[in-house]
């Protein structure tokens, strides 16, 4: 059996990121073809969701890892790893470690650059030495069972988005690029002083809210 691993929301300045690990037998994988699994930048919100569950179908075993705004954060400031890269694959690692199933070998999309630095950092955290680690950059693109893991994590990330949206109004998508995020979080720091709590505050968007806003109250 091989396992993928992608996650979905690394970029944005609102809400988690979603890291989820697929098991598979190899010869299953053709049927993630012929269902139509490809990397989840590639397919629409709607045939995401047609596919989550023929996914979750065909898979052996699922973990899902949601990384909250806060743990992102004190990443980013080096307070409990080196960068977010390192939270990334300690998270992994973790992942890995908790299989059940009889895995030879685990396909990654690597966050980092140099994709052998990122199977490096993940196999210092590895308990487990009998796993073969393939990270590559794009690997979402290059393997059906690391297209089947972004489709799964994507879809997880927009229902927490939803549901944040469901609870405090219409926060966008979380991406800097989103003015309805952009609009959100400015509207909430200028009534409260604060950041939302979901809100990635290590963030340069953010920040830049926060100086914008504060020194406007100083005038």
């Amino acid at each position: 059996m091989i396992a993928g691993i992608d996650e979905a929301g690394k970029g944005p300045v609102l809400g988690p990121m979603v890291v989820t690990c697929l098991v598979f037998d190899e010869n299953r994988i053709k049927e993630l073809e012929a269902i139509g699994v490809k990397d989840s930048k590639m397919l629409s919100k709607k045939t995401r969701e047609e596919l989550f569950e023929l996914i979750l179908k065909l898979s052996k075993e699922v973990i899902f890892r949601i990384i909250q705004p806060y743990e992102i954060d004190l990443a980013v400031k080096g307070l409990t790893y080196k960068n977010l890269n390192y939270l990334e694959a300690s998270i992994i690692a973790e992942m890995i470690d908790q299989l059940k199933s009889p895995i030879k070998a685990v396909y990654i999309d690597s966050p980092h650059p140099i994709a052998n630095k990122f199977a490096f950092m993940i196999k210092q955290k590895l308990k487990r030495k009998d796993i073969h680690i393939i990270a590559e950059n794009n690997a979402d693109k290059k393997y059906l069972v690391v297209a089947a893991a972004s489709i799964i994590a994507k879809v997880e990330r927009d229902r927490r988005i939803k549901e944040l949206s469901e609870k405090y109004g219409n926060i966008g998508s979380g991406y800097p690029s989103d003015w309805r995020t952009i609009r959100f979080i400015e509207n909430w720091f200028k009534e409260k002083g604060e950041l939302p709590p979901f809100v990635r505050k290590s963030w340069k968007t953010a920040r830049k809210i926060v100086e914008k806003y504060s020194f406007r109250q100083l005038l």
